[in-house]
């Protein structure tokens, strides 16, 4: 038990919590006067147990008592029993440090001579130091002459004798003893691991070093035969003396053989590699290969231009001018012995990459504070590696492919293999595509409409027109589309696909959407009038100039405006509808739904679609579906607001002439002969003329028919709900006006449009039907007239009716409720 127990049972008790449990037991227990009656047993059984608590409580202060005394007299015990304890401590130290004093050397006191014990045990310890010095120099010195006798043996070996594995039993000798060396020092636990492992490594370096004397011995002979035949230059095998061949091929096959007898007798490397690895391992390149064709290599004078450019050609060049003496001569060589698995003129391919990987790296230093110049190397180095896939190059059939099944990376893995160089060159790429960007939309005839080229365009953009600025955009993306489509890997195509291509493309978006938004803003057509005209201040700090906003949207050139808008994005959605079905991205796509790791890239871009977990079918969008919808939206919305444009210019020039001819005219001629338009009228008529011809001129005919037969319907049912249906009462006069002014209508679009909508005129007036035919009635006098009064009004059915209704008005348009309005609104 605790104190902070002891202390808790210990602590008075709480008189208020008392009282309070009280009352709540009489409160829960005697609810009414009934259940008084049990007040008396209550009373006594408290009472009971009140004193059954106090007899506990004289108990457990009995028990307390003889515990604390108990407890006190043990503490004592215990606090004796310590101080004794201490006491032998301090005596042990004590005789501790006497007898540590008796046994200290008298050599650590300057003042007194060394024993002649001390003496004995020191000039022991250095025999015994010398007996292992003398072994291990005995040991060294038997090595060293191996070494030198195994080397001896290839250099007395006469020339035209065959190589086998009796030309190294000197080497073979020296590997075995290597070996018992290794195996005896393993065995060893005396304390001195480290010098026997000292040992081990420099009888290892011995053994290691003659093997590499051995094979430079022989391939000083072979490279003296390669030179004979003109290497490193392209050698003329058929031209060259029978003896310098036959040296050749002599020395050739020699180390061959030595590489097979290496496999046999050299162990493999702590890092698990074959003898393959380390046979050339003194050769400093990058990667194992054949080191006979390896040797020949070495001969090639190794240039180093400045300029990567010439450097990538001129490696093209070497290989391409040595692959006849490769396939040629190389390959039977190594046919006729066990490689007839190397490809020669892969393997010596696959030996000059190193050349460039090293010429890469040693320039990075230099080529990263200038993104140009990077951007360049890359390039090259693409560009290179697109060379090499051509002729056919290929890891399989090189010694390469015995340590992976991976294909070949490409010389330009050196760089974007590297995480910081990939990123530093794509941030350089981003900032020059951005101030392309800004280059293209600052220019002076950025949004000026571009002259038609379609021969260079793809089929699908043939027939649009656009503005410079699209034209130039798209450029831009194919030229950046051109940058990284040969990139290696995916997750790099998709990385320049997001940080560097689609924010050209949402930038401009963004760009075309603001441009609307300021016309909707400035444009009377959107916006009420309000007294006086809105202007916009442009200028200087020092001064400004005062500018009427509606100047630049209405009219046709407001419509112009709104044109320039619509060619951009349709040009553009049309151009990321032909780049989704090209076979790049749509391999990019498909890739990007099935590696979870680029799908969560995607969905981190906003302008992407949304990206699926891959199954048995490929995805249905490609990946500019979600861009193309939203230029979609700016085309659908481009569209609308020019028909609100022309529509809403054409209603407010109509409103002069309803008011003109709607109101009471006593100066007004009723004669048929007197019928003239009113000149009110020529001024929407001349208006939507303008529109319709400029529209025609500049949309492409699909566009320009679709947005005629919204801007017609519109317009036809604005004059039939104001000129003929609400206007009130109408004259004969007045019915053959409006007859006329409906046809002229008809008649304005078809020269407006001057044939481009195919059909002919039917076409033209097929908006307009509803409103010829209303016009028509109401021009309608005589014998006609009262027919289709009759008819109207009478009990006949609904199919004469409308035989009746294009007989006489040529369109069966109007409901016959609206018809019935307008023959009671006709009258003389």
């Amino acid at each position: 038990m605790t104190s902070v127990q002891i202390r808790t049972l210990l602590a008075p008790s709480n008189i208020q919590e008392a009282n309070h449990n009280a009352v709540f037991f009489v409160n829960s227990r005697f609810q009414s006067l009934d259940d008084l009656d049990a007040l008396e047993n209550a009373v006594l059984e408290a009472k009971q147990r009140d004193d059954q608590l106090k007899a506990n409580l004289a108990t457990s202060q009995a028990n307390v008592n003889v515990l604390v005394s108990q407890t006190r007299e043990a503490a004592q015990n215990h606090m004796r029993t310590a101080q004794s304890l201490s006491l032998q401590r301090h005596s042990l130290a004590d005789e501790l440090s006497y007898l540590f004093n008796q046994l200290t050397s008298a050599m650590s006191d300057g003042d007194r001579d060394s024993t002649l014990l001390e003496d004995i045990e020191t000039l022991h310890r250095n025999l015994k130091e010398l007996q292992s010095v003398k072994g291990y120099v005995q040991v060294i010195e038997h090595a060293l002459k191996l070494s030198e006798a195994a080397c001896h043996q290839i250099r007395s070996s006469p020339g035209t004798a065959p190589f086998s594995s009796a030309s190294v039993t000197e080497y073979q000798s020296l590997q075995e003893f290597v070996s018992k060396v290794s195996d005896a020092c393993a065995d060893v636990e005396d304390g001195t691991g480290k010098q026997t492992l000292n040992l081990v490594l420099f009888l290892e370096k011995i053994r290691d070093k003659c093997w590499a004397d051995i094979k430079a011995t022989l391939s000083s002979s072979l490279l003296a035969a390669s030179e004979t035949l003109g290497w490193p230059m392209p050698v003329d095998y058929a031209a060259a003396p029978p003896q310098n061949r036959k040296d050749f091929e002599r020395t050739f096959s020699d180390l061959l053989k030595l590489q097979t007898i290496g496999e046999k007798l050299r162990p493999p490397n702590p890092n698990g590699r074959s003898e393959k690895g380390w046979v050339i391992s003194h050769t400093s390149l990058d990667t194992a290969h054949s080191f006979a064709v390896q040797i020949s290599f070495r001969g090639l004078p190794p240039d180093q231009p400045n300029g990567q450019e010439w450097y990538f050609t001129h490696v093209l060049n070497v290989m391409h001018e040595h692959r006849p003496f490769m396939e040629s001569v190389i390959q039977p060589l190594l046919s006729s012995t066990d490689r007839r698995e190397i490809v020669a003129w892969r393997e010596f391919t696959l030996l000059l990459f190193p050349l460039l990987s090293r010429k890469l790296r040693r320039s990075m230093s230099t080529l990263l504070p200038h993104p140009p110049l990077l951007a360049h190397t890359i390039y090259q180095a693409l560009i290179f590696d697109a060379a090499i896939n051509e002729t056919g190059f290929d890891l399989a059939g090189t010694s390469a492919a015995r340590e992976t099944s991976d294909k070949w990376n490409g010389i330009s893995d050196v760089i974007l293999g590297k995480e910081e160089w990939f990123v530093a060159w794509m941030d350089g790429e981003k900032q020059f595509a951005e101030n392309q960007y800004h280059e293209i939309i600052s220019a002076i005839d950025a949004w000026q409409i571009a002259a038609e080229e379609g021969g260079e365009e793809a089929g699908h953009l043939r027939e649009l027109r656009s503005t410079t600025s699209a034209r130039r955009l798209k450029a831009l993306v194919e030229q950046v589309t051109d940058h990284y489509s040969p990139l290696p890997h995916f997750a790099q195509r998709t990385r320049f696909l997001i940080n560097v291509q689609i924010p050209i493309l949402e930038n401009y978006y963004g760009r075309i959407s603001a441009s609307l938004d300021a016309f909707e803003t400035l444009s009377s057509a959107f916006i009420r009038a309000v007294p006086g005209a809105l202007t916009v201040s442009l200028g200087r700090d020092d001064g400004s100039v005062k500018v009427d906003a509606h100047r630049l949207t209405d009219g046709v050139e407001g419509v112009q405006r709104l044109c320039k808008a619509w060619l951009s994005a349709r040009y553009m959605e049309a151009a990321m509808e032909g780049w989704g079905e090209e076979l790049f991205f749509l391999e990019l796509w498909t890739e990007i739904n099935r590696r979870a790791s680029l799908r969560s890239q995607a969905r981190a871009a906003s302008s992407l679609p949304d990206p699926r977990a891959a199954t048995s079918a490929a995805p249905q969008e490609t990946v500019f579906e979600e861009l193309v919808t939203q230029y979609r939206v700016l085309v659908n919305r481009a569209e609308d607001m020019v028909v609100a444009q022309v529509c809403g210019e054409v209603e407010a020039g109509l409103k002069a002439h309803f008011a003109a001819t709607t109101s009471p005219n006593p100066n007004r001629k009723t004669a048929a002969d007197d019928l003239a338009l009113s000149q009110t009228l020529l001024g929407p008529i001349s208006l939507l003329s303008t529109h319709m011809t400029y529209l025609c001129d500049t949309l492409p005919q699909k566009a320009m028919t679709a947005l005629y037969r919204r801007i017609a319907s519109r317009l036809a049912e604005h004059i039939l709900q104001r000129q003929i249906l609400y206007r009130g009462h109408i004259s004969t006069l007045e019915g053959r006006s409006i007859h006329a002014e409906c046809e002229l209508w008809v008649e304005t679009c078809h020269s407006g449009l001057r044939g481009a909508l195919s059909g002919g005129r039917n076409r033209v007036q097929a908006p307009w039907l509803k409103l010829l035919q209303a016009g028509r009635l109401v021009g309608l006098e005589g014998e006609p007239w009262d027919r289709v009064g009759r008819a109207t009004f009478g009990p006949q059915d609904q199919m004469q009716w409308e035989e009746l209704m294009l007989e006489t008005t040529g369109a069966n348009e109007l409901q016959r409720e609206e018809v019935q309005r307008i023959l009671k609104s006709k009258g003389d």
